[in-house]
């Protein structure tokens, strides 16, 4: 017996399921055999009227074809709950206040109301199913959704504004007299300009103190306190002077430090080129005229080549004349520049290699005010007006960054029967919740924009968006990855 109809309010007809192609029977009418045994009848307009009964033999063995009348599936389902059994509830549909309450009761028949029962169980399981599948928590499965810890070695270009190559380099009347006596910081623009940022800085400093005034103090000249500085920084306890494979051990070098915040982690091994120009003549003081010449250099890493050698300030390379296109110049004799220190993002450059191939007549004078760093910062910005023949484009100071990314990736896997309800208030419409859209009824229809991650007492951890919305409904699974670095 189907019972409960209260539970879907009154005033309600039964309905045939969709799929269920059998004349319409009824022994609770009004009519002439109300208490015969089950009559097969012929199908009626959809409006209430009792029923014409036929006898059995007359559409016996086989069903007579018709068309049954459209069925149109409740736009409400009250939900489950511990005491509801399917089969005690009627498919109905409400119909206007001024049609009699039709109460279906199946009896006789038993092989035939079982079969009736049966497909009437499914279609309600069906229907509630739709209508109660709604989870807003899914669990992962820490062993096939979540790979945790995968590092992987990123690099990017190391100037502002995603460029490639550095052919802009300007100093800044910002830094202090004082300042500028140890070291002056480049702009990738005018300083004045909005968007204008430090790019590297540069420095010369010598073991002596030479190309420098003390300024009355007794052995604090700015280039003592340069090269002491870097050697307490990147050179081993007991080692007093930088030795390149060029000249040897050093008195005085020239300092290339990029901004921390470009730099990253460390600059990235065989991905600079720094060209360099010659100069042709200067005053004492760098900061006055310098004249550059026509000779162009560039500078690079022999990572591509010889075994990495790791120090007090961790890893270092050979700075030798080549280029990133075609590696090192004379590879079985390269010209030795220097040492670069990509861990700290520091070139540092043999004076005496400069001043032999490119005439920086480094000022090696007894308190004198040399600010050969200014000399430097000629010879880079120098070359960026020069052409390079090789390609046609000016000389420009290329490198990268790089940084290892630890990545954990969370495998969000939806599947077909989940998710396909919205809390969004345009979801639904009435005092009731009745669907926006009717075609929501069997086939309910999302997208999906944002993925939350919890933990465990459902805090909100992280969020996740999607590039474009997803579609999503019972026809549709999805796996979506998350990836969080750190």
């Amino acid at each position: 017996m189907l019972k409960n109809k209260e539970r879907l309010g009154q005033n309600f007809r039964r309905i045939t399921p969709r799929d269920f192609n059998t004349p319409r029977f009824d022994t609770n009418f009004e009519g002439p055999n109300f208490d015969a045994a089950p009559q097969f009848m012929v199908p009626q307009p959809d409006f209430f009227q009792p029923p014409r009964p036929v006898a059995p033999s007359a559409i016996a063995p086989q069903v007579l074809p018709f068309t049954p009348p459209p069925v149109q599936f409740p736009t409400f389902v009250e939900p489950m709950n511990a005491n509801f059994n399917p089969g005690d509830n009627l498919i109905t549909n409400p119909i206007s206040n001024d049609r009699p309450n039709i109460r279906v009761a199946i009896e006789g028949n038993d092989s035939f109301n079982a079969a009736v029962k049966a497909a009437t169980d499914a279609r309600v399981k069906e229907l509630l199913q739709t209508t109660t599948n709604v989870s807003a928590f899914t669990k992962f499965n820490l062993v096939e959704d979540i790979l945790s810890a995968q590092i992987e070695n990123v690099t990017a270009g190391i100037w502002s504004d995603n460029i490639s190559s550095l052919t802009t380099h300007f100093t800044s009347s910002i830094n202090t007299v004082g300042q500028r006596r140890y070291y002056t910081d480049i702009y990738q623009e005018l300083p004045s300009n909005e968007g204008a940022a430090i790019q590297y800085s540069i420095a010369y400093g010598h073991a002596l103190g030479s190309g420098s005034d003390s300024v009355g103090q007794l052995n604090d000249s700015p280039s003592r306190a340069v090269y002491s500085q870097y050697r307490r920084m990147l050179l081993n306890p007991n080692d007093t002077r930088f030795t390149t494979a060029g000249s040897g051990s050093t008195d005085h070098i020239y300092i290339i430090n990029f901004s921390r915040n470009r730099l990253k982690e460390r600059l990235d091994p065989g991905n600079f080129e720094l060209p360099l120009c010659s100069i042709t003549s200067r005053a004492t003081n760098a900061t006055g005229s310098v004249v550059t010449g026509s000779k162009v250099i560039t500078l690079i890493d022999d990572s591509s080549q010889a075994p990495v050698s790791v120090g007090e300030g961790g890893r270092v390379y050979n700075i030798v004349s080549g280029t990133i296109a075609y590696g090192v110049h004379n590879p079985t004799a390269p010209d030795y520049y220097g040492l670069v220190y990509p861990d700290h993002g520091v070139l540092v450059l043999d004076a005496k290699m400069l001043d032999q191939q490119l005439n920086f007549q480094t000022n090696t004078g007894s308190s004198v005010e040399g600010n050969n760093h200014f000399t430097l910062f000629h010879s880079i910005s120098g070359s960026c007006t020069k052409l390079n023949v090789t390609n046609g484009d000016v000389y420009g100071f290329l490198a990268r960054n790089s940084e290892k990314i630890t990545s954990s990736h969370y495998f969000v896997r939806v599947k077909n029967g989940q998710y396909n309800f919205s809390n969004n208030p345009t979801y639904v419409t009435g005092s009731v919740g009745e669907f926006a859209q009717s075609s929501f009824i069997t086939d309910p229809v999302t997208y999906i924009t944002t993925i939350g991650l919890y933990d465990d007492d459902q805090q909100l951890l992280a969020v996740a968006k999607l590039s474009k919305p997803l579609l999503k409904s019972f026809t549709r699974e999805a796996l979506i990855r998350v990836k969080l670095d750190y």
